[in-house]
């Protein structure tokens, strides 16, 4: 295997491309050092000077010392990580890759447990594939916020639940990080019988102790899919269960506000969806920091669309398109639908919801709706002039399912055009009043931008 990591793209104008560096180069050592990963590159140029070699296509080396003022030398790697992704050694309980049926892409199956991806892409981690050195990395490169999967602070039950025998110990680790004063967030996926009840109690309790370092947390009920042969029996997370944790999460909301002004502890909206109780109000998500966790996304999506509509007095266009959702947010979309129907009485839109027969019907969220499933349901139904999708029903940056099927296969099969809603309610108001461009928005989807 060849040494040094190979440049990918120079920006143009930037330090790298006036020192005539170009795709194909490798980056061989910055001071002496050979970078390791993205974070050791980072560290190193994060200088006044440096002194970087670089080996060009031809073999030749060349030794540059550059006064970079502690600016980026403006390099894209092919390997954005500049080191192999890590996998997985967990097997949860509730991994939701363990539940996906064969024969799909195989970027789809890669359980990635790389804490550099958490500072990255925001990836939630299990501490269980972290060597002290990789902690002591952390903490001397500053990076943060460390985003970790801990599910229970009962280290036994850790070590049931992810099934790894060194589960319980990787709590330690939270300890560590916290003394360096490194931010930190917390999720748990909330299994019946499992973590639920005391043991949520006893999770909240003893991470709390780690606030203000220990930023948030968030309970999320766990995914159930048809495909659970051979996996452990869990059960799905019903109405009670859903009000119980409710309960049990809001009072922990109440005291540790009182005590340092942070709720710190939220609720997935599925919860609240389940319990068939109102989403809490915005002030109580402390600035909805737990938003990629499907915690506070119904809120803020509300309050979005009421504010986009206020700016607008309404006329009397005509227009009769279509949208389709999953079940999870179907009644929220209804509402919303109903608010611009108040200024614009002559828009028409049919709004689906979309059952889904490939994970099965316990999956409710719009983001695991597949192209066939959606086909299946729509073909022959009024679906107008358009169709508007949510833009998490496509792979990152790209117009795919998760089987495969293209934008532009629903689009023949449905004989209607597809209009992709980005995520905001600001985005969603303008789509139903304006068709759009084909342009798809970024979105940090179901996989790895990257290919693996």
């Amino acid at each position: 295997m060849k040494r040094g990591h190979v440049i990918k793209a120079v920006e143009p104008g930037s330090i790298a491309d006036q020192l005539d560096l170009v795709p194909g180069d490798r980056l061989m050592t910055i001071d002496g050092h050979e970078p390791e990963d993205i974070f050791d590159y980072e560290y190193y140029i994060g200088s006044e000077a440096v002194t970087v070699v670089v080996m060009k296509e031809n073999g030749e080396e060349w030794e540059l010392e550059i006064e970079n003022d502690y600016q980026d030398l403006g390099l894209t790697f092919e390997n954005s990580l500049m080191s192999e992704y890590r996998s997985c050694k967990n097997k949860c309980i509730f991994c939701f890759i363990d539940q996906m049926p064969k024969g799909m892409r195989e970027t789809l199956y890669f359980k990635d447990d790389d804490s550099r991806l958490s500072f990255l892409q925001g990836n939630y981690i299990t501490l269980t594939n972290m060597s002290d050195r990789d902690i002591e990395r952390v903490i001397r490169f500053k990076l943060s916020p460390v985003n970790i999967s801990v599910h229970t602070t009962n280290p036994e039950l850790r070590c049931r639940m992810l099934n790894n025998r060194f589960a319980g110990e990787a709590l330690k680790k939270i300890h560590r990080l916290y003394e360096a004063g490194t931010p930190m967030n917390g999720q748990i996926v909330m299994c019946k019988g499992f973590n639920d009840g005391e043991e949520l109690e006893r999770t909240i309790r003893d991470l709390s102790a780690y606030i203000p370092f220990m930023e948030s947390l968030s309970v999320v009920p766990v995914g159930l899919t048809r495909f659970r042969d051979g996996l452990e029996p869990l059960e799905p997370i019903g109405k009670e269960d859903a009000v119980r944790a409710i309960e049990i999460v809001e009072r922990w909301q109440k005291k540790l506000y009182r005590e340092h002004g942070i709720h710190f502890v939220h609720a997935s909206d599925e919860f609240y969806i389940l319990a068939g109780r109102e989403m809490p109000e915005a002030e109580r998500y402390d600035g909805y920091i737990q938003l990629e966790n499907g915690v506070g996304m119904v809120r803020l999506f509300l309050d979005e669309v009421e504010e986009a509509l206020e700016s607008l007095e309404g006329d009397g266009r005509e227009a009769e398109i279509s949208m389709a959702t999953g079940g999870l947010a179907w009644s929220y979309i209804a509402l919303c639908l109903e608010k611009i129907k108040k200024k614009y009485p002559n828009i028409n839109v049919h709004l689906y919801k979309i059952i889904n027969r490939f994970f099965g019907e316990q999956i409710t969220v719009a983001g695991l709706i597949t192209g066939g499933d959606l086909i299946s349901q729509l073909k022959g139904r009024r679906l107008g002039e358009r169709l508007l999708l949510p833009v998490c029903m496509f792979r990152s940056g790209e117009e795919v399912f998760l089987d495969d099927v293209t934008r532009e296969e629903v689009k023949s099969a449905l004989q209607v055009p597809v209009d992709i809603v980005k995520s905001s309610g600001q985005d969603f108001v303008d789509a139903v009043l304006y068709p759009q461009s084909e342009d798809v928005a970024f979105y940090r989807g179901y996989e790895l931008k990257e290919e693996i």
